[in-house]
C-alpha cells in the first residue's frame, strides 16, 4: 500500500500521553469549561441552540475586532500607520467570517424560528454593546444609540468611551494634516460624540491623494485599507439585513428596533464618506 495514502495516523502511547503535572492543557488555557457550558437555551427546540452559538461567536469576534481597532486608532494617533494597516486588514477578514455565520444562521427556516422566538423576550442584537462601540470607533456617532445602555454600567461605560474618542477616521484626517495636508479646524476638532459631517475640504484632500499617489503614498495607501475594511463592514451588515428578512420577513425586531427596515437604512450610512464619493470627482 501507498504510505501518501493513509488514512489515518498511527499514535503511540507517548504521543498521546498527559497529565495535570505537565503544566497548562488546551482546555484550561482557553477555559473551555466557561465558555462551552455557556449555552442556556431557553426552549427544547433543536435550533435555538445554534441561535446562541452564532450570536456568542460574533461577539467574540467582535471582541477582536474592538482589540485590533484601537490598537490601530492609537497606531494612526502616533503617525504609525504601517503596523495599523495589517491590523485594519485583519479586521477586514473578521468581516467575511462574520458575514459567513449569516449563511449558517440562514440554515434556520421561519418556522423554526417562531418555535423559540417567544422566549428571547426584549433581547436583541441592537442591544449589543460591543457592536455599537465597534461602530462609533469607526465613525458612526449616533449618541441616541447610546442610551439603550444607560441601565448597564458595564456596557454603558464602554459605549461612552468609545462615542467620546476620536474615531478611526477622525484620526486618519489628523494625521493628513501632519502629512503636510490642510484641512479645517473644524474637521480636525470637531466634537467627537457628534456624527461626522461629510466636508468638501476632505473630498479634495483624498481628490489630491488620488491623483498624486507617489507624493502621498501612504495615505493613498491607507485610504485603500480604509476601503476595504468599510466594504466588509457593508457586505456583513447586507448579508445580515437579508438573512433576517428571509426568516421573520418585514416583522419588528424582538428588542422594538423596525427589524428588516433598520438594517436597510443602516446600509446607507458611509463610515468614510468622501474616500467614496472622490470617486466620481476623479
Amino acid at each position: 500500500m501507498n504510505d501518501s495514502f493513509k488514512t489515518s495516523v498511527d499514535l503511540s502511547d507517548e504521543d498521546i500521553h498527559w497529565s495535570p503535572e505537565d503544566g497548562l492543557s488546551y482546555g484550561s488555557y482557553l477555559q473551555l469549561d466557561r465558555i462551552l457550558s455557556a449555552q442556556l437555551p431557553l426552549s427544547e427546540e433543536h435550533d435555538e441552540l445554534m441561535f446562541i452559538v452564532i450570536h456568542q461567536a460574533s461577539e467574540l469576534w467582535l471582541k477582536l475586532c474592538l482589540h485590533e481597532l484601537d490598537a490601530a486608532i492609537a497606531r494612526v494617533a502616533d503617525g504609525d500607520t504601517r503596523p495599523a494597516m495589517k491590523m485594519l486588514a485583519r479586521i477586514a477578514r473578521i468581516q467575511e467570517n462574520l458575514t459567513q455565520s449569516w449563511s449558517v444562521l440562514a440554515t434556520m427556516t421561519p418556522s423554526d424560528y417562531l418555535s423559540f422566538r417567544d422566549k428571547l423576550g426584549q433581547s436583541s442584537g441592537f442591544q449589543s454593546a460591543q457592536y455599537r462601540a465597534f461602530e462609533y470607533r469607526l465613525g458612526n456617532k449616533n449618541p441616541a444609540l447610546a442610551r439603550v445602555f444607560e441601565n448597564e454600567s458595564d456596557a454603558s461605560a464602554l459605549v461612552e468611551r468609545a462615542l467620546a474618542a476620536p474615531s478611526l477616521y477622525d484620526e486618519t484626517l489628523r494625521f493628513a494634516v501632519r502629512q503636510g495636508m490642510t484641512l479645517p479646524r473644524s474637521v480636525t476638532h470637531r466634537e467627537w460624540r457628534e456624527p461626522y459631517e461629510p466636508s468638501e475640504a476632505v473630498e479634495a484632500m483624498w481628490r489630491e491623494v488620488y491623483l498624486d499617489t507617489s507624493r502621498w503614498w501612504e495615505l493613498y495607501e491607507f485610504a485603500e485599507k480604509l476601503v476595504d475594511l468599510e466594504q466588509k463592514f457593508q457586505q456583513w451588515r447586507f448579508n445580515h439585513m437579508k438573512t433576517v428578512e428571509r426568516i421573520i420577513g418585514f416583522r419588528r425586531g424582538t428588542g422594538g428596533s423596525g427589524g428588516v427596515s433598520y438594517l436597510v437604512k443602516a446600509l446607507e450610512i458611509r463610515l468614510f464618506p468622501e474616500l467614496w464619493t472622490v470617486r466620481t470627482q476623479l
